[in-house]
C-alpha cells in the first residue's frame, strides 16, 4: 500500500475529537425530531431505533464504549437497583395524584382520549420505552452527555445537554395546550398560549433533564434515568387510561 493510501487508513481508525462528534450528534437529532414529528410520524418507532444505532455508532467513532454511555457491564446491576425504586416511588406518587380530585384532572390528554386497552398496553410496553426512553436516555445522557463529560466537565455535559434536551421538545408539544383539559381554558387556541405552554414545556424537560443526568451520575449507570423516564411517560397512559 502506498504511503498516503497508509497514512489515510491510520487516520480513519482514529478517534474524532468529542467537538465534532458533538456536532454531527446534534444534527442527527435534528433530523430525527424532524422525521418523528413532521416528516414520518407512523414511522417513529423504527426512525427511533435506528436512530439509537446511529447515535452509538458515533460514540464508538469518538472513542468510547459502553461505559461512556452509561451502560458498563459492572454497573448494570446497581442501575437495576435504582431504576426499580424510582419506578415504585413515581408509581406511588401517581396514584396519590390520581385519588385525590384537584389533581385527577391532570391525567386527561385528548390525544389520548379514544386509545383502547391494547393501545395504552403498546404504548407503555414498546412505543415508549423503545421509542421514546431509549432513543432520548441514549442521545442525551448517554452519548451527548458521554461526550460532553470529556470537554466541559459534569457541570456543563448536565446544563449543556439539559438545555439540548428541552430544545428536542419545542415539536411535540406544540399542541400541548389544546390536548390537555386542564390548559386549555387559559391557553388552548391562542397562538399566545400556544407559545406561553410550549415555552414551559420546553423549559420543564430542560430542567428534567438536569435531574436525569444527576442520576447518571449518582448511580453511574443510563438505566436510573432510563427508570424514571419510562414511569413518568408509561404510567401517564396506564393512569389516563383509568381515570378517564
Amino acid at each position: 500500500m502506498p504511503t498516503s493510501e497508509r497514512a489515510w487508513s491510520l487516520r480513519l481508525r482514529r478517534p474524532v475529537p468529542a467537538g465534532t462528534a458533538v456536532g454531527v450528534t446534534v444534527a442527527v437529532l435534528v433530523l430525527t425530531n424532524l422525521a418523528n414529528n413532521r416528516w414520518a410520524r407512523s414511522w417513529s418507532l423504527p426512525v427511533s431505533l435506528l436512530a439509537t444505532g446511529v447515535l452509538l455508532g458515533i460514540m464508538y467513532w469518538a472513542g468510547g464504549g459502553w461505559r461512556d454511555v452509561g451502560l458498563a457491564r459492572s454497573s448494570l446491576g446497581r442501575g437495576l437497583r435504582w431504576a426499580a425504586a424510582i419506578i415504585a416511588v413515581v408509581a406511588a406518587g401517581y396514584a396519590c395524584a390520581a385519588a385525590l380530585p384537584w389533581t385527577s384532572d391532570l391525567f386527561s390528554d385528548q390525544r389520548y382520549s379514544e386509545l383502547g386497552a391494547g393501545d395504552v398496553a403498546w404504548r407503555a410496553l414498546v412505543d415508549v420505552p423503545f421509542g421514546t426512553v431509549l432513543l432520548e436516555e441514549v442521545a442525551f445522557r448517554g452519548v451527548l452527555y458521554g461526550l460532553l463529560l470529556r470537554i466541559r466537565g459534569p457541570l456543563g455535559a448536565t446544563l449543556i445537554s439539559s438545555a439540548l434536551f428541552g430544545l428536542w421538545h419545542i415539536l411535540p408539544s406544540l399542541s400541548l395546550a389544546t390536548a390537555k383539559p386542564a390548559l386549555d381554558p387559559g391557553f388552548g387556541g391562542t397562538l399566545l398560549g400556544t407559545v406561553l405552554v410550549d415555552a414551559g414545556a420546553v423549559l420543564f424537560t430542560a430542567v428534567s433533564g438536569c435531574v436525569f443526568c444527576e442520576l447518571r451520575r449518582r448511580s453511574d449507570s443510563l438505566l436510573a434515568p432510563m427508570g424514571l423516564h419510562w414511569a413518568t411517560n408509561a404510567l401517564g397512559y396506564i393512569f389516563g387510561f383509568l381515570l378517564r
